[in-house]
């Protein structure tokens, strides 16, 4: 579990984060969502110890990591894994390579038992006979896919995610979602999520925080989010007629 309280950042005279509370638990997908300038990506690098907050405290486990000393702090991002937006895999090393590098960074491990954790992420997110192929050889979908092998093969505990369907296909961005999802629940991850994705939100948000100039405006899940009365949630996430209309019918479904 994570657990953000009371969170402040600034800088220079621009306040970012404004007083951030909330809880992460393990084995679900937790959501940070809002628009750009809303804090949250801001929020997501105070998490994982790349910006020191102002104020507040950032709980892994009930240990402070804004407190800790560099060789704790080490120990806890060696638990972290993290999928960035562009997947930021190394060109020049094959996907096998790729999802080594970890391996290679933080253990100690023999050739042989690298090679054996490597497939073992690798056939987890369905990327069988592809261990050769360089990242230009591949789709974006399955760039993704390498990503969160190497994100998932120092076994984190916790799972950070930018904008994992950035670039992709609606039906790609599907896929993800489902696999970060299951892999959530199957290695019971505290998995955080930055996205501007409202497919999912409405999918796999088992619980979001919703940001709005630096505050949390709004906390709650997927479900929650159709009878949610707050005007800027709902026109964050109902921003089209259709979502609106999408939204006025199901709540019209319920009450009958």
């Amino acid at each position: 579990m994570i657990e953000v309280k009371n969170v402040e950042k600034s800088f220079g005279d621009k306040k970012v984060l404004q007083d951030v509370s909330f809880k992460m638990e393990a084995g679900k997908t937790n959501l940070i969502i809002g628009t750009s300038g809303s804090g949250k990506t801001v929020l997501m690098k105070c998490m994982i110890g790349l910006f020191q907050p102002d104020a507040g405290q950032i709980l892994y486990e009930g240990q402070d990591i804004i407190q800790m000393e560099e060789k704790e702090k080490k120990e806890v991002r060696q638990q972290i894994g993290m999928l960035f937006q562009g997947s930021a895999l190394f060109d020049s090393k094959t996907v096998q390579d790729n999802v080594m590098f970890p391996l290679d960074m933080f253990t100690t491990q023999r050739y042989r038992e690298k090679i054996r954790r490597v497939q073992e992420v690798l056939d987890r997110v369905n990327l069988k006979d592809s261990n050769k192929k360089f990242p230009s050889e591949i789709s974006g979908g399955m760039k993704k896919r390498v990503a969160l092998a190497r994100a998932l093969v120092l076994n984190p505990k916790y799972l950070f995610c930018d904008e994992p369907n950035s670039g992709l296909d609606p039906q790609t961005s599907m896929v993800i979602d489902q696999l970060i999802s299951e892999l959530t629940k199957e290695y019971n991850i505290t998995t955080v999520i930055n996205t501007h994705d409202m497919n999912t939100v409405m999918e796999s948000g088992d619980h979001i925080v919703y940001m709005h100039q630096g505050k949390k405006q709004w906390e709650g899940s997927n479900k929650d989010i159709i009878f949610s009365k707050d005007e800027l949630l709902n026109n964050f996430i109902f921003a089209s007629e259709f979502l609106r209309d999408a939204k006025a019918k199901r709540m019209e479904e319920t009450e009958k």
